[in-house]
């Protein structure tokens, strides 16, 4: 066309000023010349071209300038069928059913705007074709005659905007608009099919930092390096996404044991946790992971979504680098932690916060080295709040600083009117420790309480490293000039990197109580952490601290170590500073070992009613405290041993145990399979009653309700056999009394 307009245009251009115009001649459907001539320039102007089939299904014509795009020979194209030259599109909608074009082709159907790939190598060509078939004066079919198209970087642009709409530009995986419509897909079917389907919440923590203080760029490429990380863990386990600017998504179909969930997510923190090269700079950044199963915790994305945000939160709360499952409880601990956060502005105005000091004990003669400063908050009406409850708090609402500051003064104060020399330590946030006026604010403690620098010591932990690590050192370096001692808390568990501790100018090292917890069991290998740790601190000429200690072989196994320092309840727990200021003044300073002979699985005490079948009758009992592999329940009467019962632990929770001791009406049962770390300071098993268990008992389908048990009894009418145990009630605990 672009041709025929042209020879149009020059005749326009050509006549004089002034002439006539030429006499107008329409192209008549007689004038075969014409017609082809216009044909001819449609070609040429690469608007569009032609083909021909005879009635075998054989090209027998093909427009000269699409054999020179595809860089064909003269005629290499005539003689092929079209079945063999090109290959249909593969539509995935089920909402645009297309017909194959061998089908077209065979029924002689009319072919309009189809998308054909070229089958030829090397190359990715699309065509759009149309035809129609022909037929003769006896009604015989002759061929098709046809037009085409080259659609191939149309058809690249518009698979460009369809990735850009659903996949994140920087790392190319999923965005959250592809992954939730992934989502809503696979719970409708997997709801119908009666499978499972997990999602985690994975956050970067504290990665505003590198944005800051490397830059957008870097930013970028660490988010790109954690991607591949990501992809490197889930394999073909699941799908990943980018929820937002440092958060991810990962579905992980049929997958419901907790256990196996948890160790995954403890493997993504540790992966991500680890250290990053971007542009010649090292940069840490921390991982959280809040996670939720489907139908246990929600039937529908926003359902889903909302729990696993909720599990991701709690994971954050409780200090970072951790993961949570969700849980019912969680959302009466959002209402809890609103509350916390609404007294917390007050409380250290209204004296509500005090400092405790727990003993720090030498190994060899147990006489007092130093003390640990610990923040304790007594509310008027709740009581003592943990402080990783409200620590994480005070992070988030930003006052953490300030809570910080008036404990060094305050610890500061206190320790000047100790009459002996001894050492105290604070512990110092991460975002305390990331303001470039810390320095300054210790020094001004120092001044003011009159107490010498080289008694103050610092605990830091190793999420100070996330982010700028030139900086991190310059502060380092403005601590030491002050002449304060600075130790590294809970050693090995956070951001692990030996590489900072050759240029951290660190006096101290703490080992973390998780390496002395079940040090001392057959085949546990923490007793060769211990070893090692020991040996680089001493290496390094560093001390050692061993936390968390409680049972004598414990101590014995820290002090032939080579621990330099032992702090726990072996010794003493944390106490107020007028008891510890009345001990120093009377020179009580050695401590006695006290606690058990050997350690024991721990076991968190409980009191809470749970339930217990056996059989078919279901008893009320109370637990009293609970362990991995094993708990203490009261509340029925001389039940034998090696009775198989089931603790209903309420959620859905139901454990298997058999009665190892009984007397009277308590007794201690073992659980065929360990419960499993809930990633917080409890445990919870590794499966729970399904909600389609419940559905097929007649109940709606829901999330798992507290009691799912009764639910499916429900509709079982009442049991048949006798109850053989007599229950007995258990009157609730007084304030104070431990079990």
């Amino acid at each position: 066309m672009a041709g025929f307009f042209s020879r149009a245009s020059r005749a326009k251009t050509e006549r004089r000023e002034g002439s006539q115009p030429a006499p107008l001649r329409p192209i008549a459907i007689t004038d075969a010349e014409r017609r082809v001539e216009l044909l001819d320039s449609f070609e040429a102007a690469g608007l569009g071209w032609f083909w021909a089939t005879d009635a075998e299904g054989r090209l027998i014509y093909l427009s000269d300038n699409a054999a020179k795009e595809l860089d064909w020979t003269q005629g290499e194209a005539i003689g092929k069928s079209l079945s063999e030259l090109f290959i249909p599109e593969k539509v995935d909608d089920p909402d645009r059913p297309e017909r194959p074009l061998a089908f077209l082709l065979r029924a002689r159907n009319s072919i309009s705007q189809l998308n054909v790939r070229l089958a030829i190598e090397g190359r990715e060509v699309w065509w759009e074709i149309a035809g129609k078939p022909q037929f003769d004066e006896q009604e015989r079919f002759t061929g098709y005659r046809g037009s085409a198209k080259d659609i191939t970087a149309s058809r690249e642009n518009r698979r460009d905007a369809e990735r850009l709409a659903q996949y994140d530009p920087v790392t190319g995986l999923a965005n959250s608009h592809r992954m939730n419509r992934r989502l809503a897909e696979l719970l409708k079917a997997y709801r119908n099919s009666k499978r499972t389907c997990a999602l985690l919440m994975v956050d970067l923590d504290r990665f505003k930092q590198i944005n800051d203080s490397l830059g957008h760029a870097a930013g970028d490429e660490l988010l790109k390096q954690v991607a591949a990380r990501l992809e490197r863990i889930i394999g073909s386990k699941g799908e990943i996404a980018r929820r937002s600017a440092d958060s991810f998504q990962i579905v992980l179909p049929d997958m419901d044991d907790r256990g196996a969930l948890g160790d995954l997510s403890q493997r993504v923190i540790q992966m991500l946790s680890q250290a990053y090269s971007i542009n010649d700079s090292r940069a840490v950044v921390g991982t959280s992971v809040g996670v939720a199963i489907a139908p246990y915790d929600g039937l529908d994305p926003e359902g889903l979504i909302s729990a696993a945000d909720l599990a991701l939160h709690a994971a954050k709360s409780g200090g970072r680098g951790q993961y949570r499952f969700y849980s019912a409880e969680l959302k009466d601990g959002a209402k809890h932690r609103r509350q916390i956060e609404e007294d917390l502005r007050d409380a250290i105005e209204n004296g509500q916060v005090v400092m405790h000091y727990q003993p720090l004990v030498c190994a060899k003669t147990h006489m007092v080295r130093g003390c640990e400063a610990l923040m304790r908050w007594n509310h008027p009406d709740r009581g003592a709040i943990s402080p990783e409850d409200f620590i994480s708090v005070a992070e988030e609402i930003g006052i953490v600083g300030e809570m910080g500051e008036w404990a060094l003064n305050e610890v500061c104060r206190q320790a000047a009117e100790w009459p002996l020399e001894l050492r105290v330590a604070v512990n110092v946030s991460p975002m305390q420790f990331a303001h470039d006026n810390f320095p300054q604010i210790v020094a001004n403690a120092l001044k003011q309480s009159g107490l010498t620098p080289e008694r103050l010591e610092l605990e830091i932990t190793e999420s100070v490293f996330l982010g700028d690590a030139g900086r991190t050192q310059r502060i380092f370096e403005e601590l030491k000039a002050l002449g304060v001692k600075l130790a590294l808390d809970d050693f090995g568990t956070g951001y692990s990197s030996l590489s900072y501790l050759r240029t951290a100018p660190f006096d101290k090292i703490k080992i973390d109580q998780s390496f002395v917890r079940g040090a001392t069991e057959e085949g546990n290998n923490n007793a060769a952490i211990l070893s090692a740790i020991v040996s680089l601190a001493d290496a390094l000429d560093m001390e050692t601290v061993a936390e968390g200690v409680e049972a004598k072989d414990e101590l014995d196994l820290v002090t032939k170590r080579g621990a330099t320092l032992v702090q726990g309840y072996i010794f003493a727990r944390a106490m107020p500073h007028a008891e510890l200021l009345e001990r120093l003044e009377a020179g009580e300073l050695k401590y006695e070992p006290r606690g058990p002979a050997k350690y024991r699985a721990t076991r968190k005490t409980v009191f809470r009613r749970i339930g217990l079948i056996h059989e078919d009758s279901r008893y009320r009992v109370v637990m009293r405290n609970l362990s991995k592999t094993g708990a203490r329940i009261e509340g029925l009467m001389d039940v034998p041993l090696g009775t198989e019962v089931v603790l209903d632990l309420g959620n859905g929770q139901l454990a298997v145990a058999t009665v190892r001791r009984s007397k009277g009406s308590v007794q201690g049962v073992e659980f065929e399979t360990p419960l499993i770390s809930d990633g917080a300071d409890g445990l919870c098993t590794r499966h729970r009653v399904s909600p389609y268990q419940i559905e097929a008992a007649g109940s709606p389908l829901t999330t798992l309700p507290q009691d799912p048990y009764s639910l499916i009894m429900a509709g079982r009418g009442e049991a048949s056999s006798k109850r053989k145990f007599v229950e007995v009630e258990v009157g609730t605990p007084k304030a104070g009394t431990s079990y």
